[in-house]
């Protein structure tokens, strides 16, 4: 197969998999799509669905956020791990979207990753899941299957972001990368994985990636 002939399979696979497309993250409004995507970061996306009720209960918007301590934050999102941190960045960025965006979380790549504890890579989830403008989030998933499926070199995550924008057409990113993830999680998993149920790799994947599983 060519390389575009790969593509051309992995999207339409795809596509045929999942026709709907379910987002990860459990929110209701750009602010707690924001709050649940910083959560994320080294948490499963079922434990932050788990929690993001109990914090939104008592603040689902920045003006009640504030009202609320660091140490209040922290209690409810421990179980999230890196509590510390990230208790202070959803305090911090509800702060500064009080005093710089009346409250309103913003559209732009620039504005979201100045905020406190927001990385690249959540600001395209925020961008492409609430605001629909064209993104490719880059994952653990995302990122372990390019290099699987030979689309990208594997060296680091900006790589595959880059290789993947390159590759994929615009008008598909924002469902073609949380495909992927689902993908991902139910047929190629880092463990347990098996290449009878993975067709994808298992037509396309990355000789090293075959021959290590044959052994």
């Amino acid at each position: 197969m060519t390389k575009q002939e790969r593509v051309t399979f992995v999207i339409n696979t795809l596509k045929e998999l999942y026709p709907t497309i379910p987002v990860p993250l459990d929110h209701k409004d750009p602010y707690t799509l924001l709050i649940a995507v910083l959560l994320s970061a080294q948490c499963t996306d079922v434990r932050v669905n788990q929690i993001t009720p109990l914090l939104f209960a008592k603040a689902d918007n920045p003006y009640d956020m504030v009202k609320m301590t660091v140490e209040e934050i922290k209690e409810i999102i421990r179980p999230c791990g890196l509590s510390p941190m990230k208790s202070k960045g959803i305090h911090g960025l509800s702060q500064i979207l009080i005093e710089k965006h009346n409250g309103i979380v913003p559209q732009s790549f620039e504005a979201l990753e100045e905020l406190p504890a927001v990385g690249h890579k959540t600001a395209s989830v925020v961008m492409s899941q609430a605001f629909g403008v064209p993104a490719f989030p880059v994952d653990t998933h995302i990122h372990r299957l390019m290099y699987k499926w030979n689309l990208s070199n594997g060296k680091s995550v900006a790589q595959t972001e880059k290789d993947a924008k390159r590759i994929f057409p615009e008008e598909i990113w924002n469902d073609l990368h949380l495909q992927i993830i689902w993908y991902g999680r139910e047929y190629s998993p880092a463990r347990g994985w098996s290449l009878e149920k993975d067709v994808i790799t298992r037509t396309i994947g990355r000789k090293t990636a075959l021959d290590g599983y044959k052994k």
